[in-house]
């Protein structure tokens, strides 16, 4: 008898009508359950609560407040609902927003900007791999992260391919999705990732969270 896997359920929270209904659509047409919409954070909370899904999508300034009301509401699912993954978008790059909707795990959890939705491969791939536990970090947000680095810290120890590795690491990649991004081996992969968790001062592990723990242990430290 075949076993039959129920799809993906979704709960997305976005005041702006059109790009929350054009999310929903996108999701669906990939394959997702959107088992709830709401506009406004408090909305939003509820019927994440209500539903439990298995990921919620949710924008960081809503309503009522127009502040950081969407981060607030996923912190609070992540608290009450640990198992819900959360991924929040942006519609502008701050690192503050990022470091602490990640806290002290990775885990299901993600953080992109706003354009990235436009992208519908890398969008529903990044909903997937945090709705299963794994972490999705927009490339843009590392990649600045990294550039403000202080001087003399831990990843001037790094090589200049090992940080590549890092940062493809820090978006959430599979050791096979940064072979495919830097045209290497998944053995090459491999050696550089070891080689960082050694360097950083990290135990070897297979977690996603643990390999993202890798570029945020440097991300958490002062900058310039």
């Amino acid at each position: 008898m075949a076993v039959v896997v129920a799809p993906t359920r979704v709960v997305i929270g976005e005041d702006d009508v059109l790009l929350r209904e054009g999310t929903a659509r996108l999701l669906a047409e990939a394959g997702f359950d959107v088992v709830g919409q709401a506009g406004d954070a408090e909305d939003f909370l509820r019927k994440a609560l209500a539903h439990k899904p298995d990921v919620a999508v949710v924008d960081i300034q809503m309503p009522p407040g127009h502040g950081d009301d969407g981060l607030q509401a996923a912190l609070e699912l992540r608290q009450r609902v640990p198992q819900v993954g959360v991924l929040v978008l942006s519609q502008y790059y701050d690192d503050r927003y990022a470091v602490e909707l990640i806290g002290d795990s990775a885990e299901g959890v993600g953080y992109l900007l706003k354009e990235r939705v436009g992208d519908v491969e890398a969008f529903t791939d990044a909903v997937a791999r945090v709705a299963a536990g794994g972490s999705a970090l927009d490339p843009e947000v590392v990649g600045r992260m990294l550039g403000r680095r202080r001087r003399n810290g831990p990843l001037d120890e790094l090589s200049p391919r090992e940080h590549d590795v890092l940062a493809q690491l820090a978006e959430g990649k599979s050791n096979q999705g940064i072979a495919e991004a830097l045209v290497v081996t998944n053995a090459a992969v491999e050696k550089h990732v070891t080689s960082i968790f050694q360097k950083l001062g990290l135990e070897t592990s297979a977690t996603g969270h643990r390999r993202v723990l890798a570029a945020l242990t440097y991300l958490r430290e002062p900058r310039l």
